[in-house]
């Protein structure tokens, strides 16, 4: 009995640590593309999280945050242009902030209970912004943003579409290949029988945890193909989500398809409707085919099933 205990208590310490933020030490040869690679987030995120621009240069032995995986924050940051997302209003009074030595966005938004988009937003930041040492921002604590009207939101939904609290813990590992998957199953729901899905004819069924989203049935390496056209502004592994990429409208909304078993595009290609983006993986929880697919709102999720197609 004193085993298994142990046995459970490890692994829940190792999920715990492999979303929560982790600090490392950069070696020769490093890129942050490369690191980003190794610890399957996106680049964009590792800016924010260390406050570094483009072109800034890593140095051997360099210390850098590894911030805990959101692919909601990843879906935000990924846009072309943040400034251009919808305007963004808090539900909260909003203070101002001094940026003080040391200081990241996406350290300032932790400590404030907000998000890096709402964080953004807020103060109309791009997603390449780096702030500087006295810097003034507005900042709103533990508020839940509000984004006015929003096309594609449901209120008939079944679906929750708010994500998790992130853990603030913050330690020195390096992350496996396989990282845990974050993902519950809610009910199977509905849709109208006329909206078009990346896959035919799925079952579709909600997924909760730290995303929001639905999980789509599908055949055995079947095509995924495109509901609405968009440049592709990310394709790689990402943590607890497997082969994903991102497809922006030009109306900002960012197209999340994930769980994918091939891609067959590449960062920058522009995919019209039903252009074939690769292929279906193999879902982890059940051990069937399907993706998970989400939907992003300046870094929120939105029903998926009444998002806009074309």
């Amino acid at each position: 009995m004193k085993k298994f205990v142990l046995l459970t208590l490890i692994a829940i310490t190792n999920f715990a640590l492999s979303f929560a933020d982790t600090t490392y030490i950069v070696e020769k040869g490093d890129t942050l593309y490369s690191i980003s690679r190794k610890n399957q987030i996106t680049v964009a995120e590792l800016r924010t999280a260390n406050n570094l621009s483009e072109n800034d240069v890593l140095k051997a032995g360099q210390k850098i945050i590894i911030p805990e995986a959101d692919i909601g924050t990843a879906a935000a940051l990924s846009s072309s242009n943040q400034k251009s997302a919808p305007k963004v209003t808090s539900n909260a009074a909003t203070s101002s902030y001094v940026v003080q030595k040391g200081d990241t966005l996406y350290g300032i938004a932790r400590k404030n209970g907000m998000k890096v988009p709402e964080l953004l937003a807020l103060n109309n930041l791009d997603n390449n912004a780096v702030i500087k040492v006295g810097q003034k921002l507005k900042i709103s604590s533990g508020s839940q943003y509000s984004q006015g009207k929003t096309p594609a939101t449901s209120s008939s939904s079944n679906t929750s579409y708010n994500q998790d609290s992130a853990s603030t813990t913050t330690t020195t590992i390096r992350l496996d290949d396989k990282a845990p998957d974050t993902r519950t199953y809610g009910s199977t729901v509905s849709s109208d029988a006329n909206t078009k899905w990346p896959v035919k004819n799925p079952r579709i069924t909600s997924v909760k945890g730290k995303v929001s989203g639905v999980q789509l049935s599908a055949l055995q390496n079947e095509k995924v193909l495109c509901i609405h056209e968009g440049t592709v502004m990310y394709v790689g592994v990402y943590r607890g989500f497997g082969q994903v990429l991102f497809v922006q409208s030009k109306t900002g909304l960012i197209y999340a398809y994930t769980g994918l078993g091939s891609v067959n595009v590449k960062k920058g290609d522009y995919a019209v409707s039903g252009a074939d983006l690769g292929t279906a993986g193999v879902d982890p929880i059940s051990g069937k085919p399907g993706i998970t697919f989400m939907v992003f709102q300046n870094g929120q999720p939105i029903d998926p099933r009444t998002a806009p197609r074309n």
